[in-house]
């Protein structure tokens, strides 16, 4: 039976995880503002790493909106650092590497043949509720263009 992936008007499962520093980030302590969770396979991979370059340089788009991204691998958080640092990151990019691909199985997009987080993105609104969800396959980068036009319907 495949994971349930949290459909929009569904609460957004709660998780805790480690950023790219150690420091903890718990979804719901960022209630009262928009969070993007964004799902991507592994960090320094080609397709990723053009995604999460394209929200880097358009970042504004989502701070505009008192939008808070949030960049979830399976990756350890050592990995992440070196990656953000790479690739001048200035988002959380979260480590669900142990238990590995947890978080990920909660929101329906972990991979259990390949280990890795599918291409799932979640937009979430101040009050811990999914508006947006979709779910890309592994090697289809997610559109830029759809992000924007979500945030917009939560103004």
């Amino acid at each position: 039976m495949p994971a349930h992936i949290p459909r929009t008007g569904e609460t957004a499962p709660d998780f805790e995880l480690p950023n790219q520093f150690g420091e903890p980030v718990r979804l719901s302590k960022l209630r009262g503002r928009i969070t993007v969770v964004v799902f991507y396979p592994f960090a320094f991979s080609g397709v990723c790493t053009g995604e999460l370059c394209e929200l880097r340089d358009n970042l504004d788009a989502f701070t505009a909106k008192d939008a808070h991204v949030l960049a979830v691998s399976v990756d350890a958080k050592y990995a992440l650092r070196a990656y953000a640092q790479s690739e001048g990151y200035d988002f959380d990019l979260l480590s669900d590497f142990w238990p590995h691909g947890d978080v990920a199985r909660s929101y329906g997009v972990f991979n259990e043949t390949r280990g890795m987080a599918e291409r799932g993105t979640f937009i979430i609104d101040d009050g811990g509720i999914v508006r947006y969800s979709v779910v890309n396959p592994v090697g289809e980068a997610r559109s830029l263009a759809e992000y924007r036009k979500a945030l917009d319907e939560l103004a």
